[in-house]
């Protein structure tokens, strides 16, 4: 099945903690269903001081699951993604509006 989410898509969060949270993907991992996206689902990590980094508390996107995110169309809005072909190769598409991704 082709991935309806991509690394650097525009996504909005639908449910949790982070609801109406926009961000870009950073990853995605498509065994766990899951994709890290920018400024989402933070989580603070205490490091220990290393002669190459500075110690202390820093926040780290952590992964969240792929039906918790939908893309977002050229209006900013909430869509779901389509597939259809075009000059012989298959594309997505915005249901909302219909424009290619």
């Amino acid at each position: 099945m082709a991935a309806k989410l991509k690394k650097g898509d525009e996504v909005i969060v639908l449910t949790g903690k982070d609801k109406g949270k926009k961000g870009t993907i950073a990853s995605v991992s498509p065994k766990a269903n899951k994709a890290v996206v920018d400024g989402v689902n933070m989580a603070i990590r205490h490091t220990k001081q290393s002669q190459t980094s500075q110690g202390g508390r820093i926040s780290k996107a952590m992964p969240i699951d792929l039906s918790n995110l939908s893309l977002m169309d050229k209006n900013g809005k909430a869509t779901r993604v389509g597939f259809r072909e075009e000059d012989g190769k298959r594309v997505r598409f915005a249901k909302t509006t219909g424009d290619l991704i």
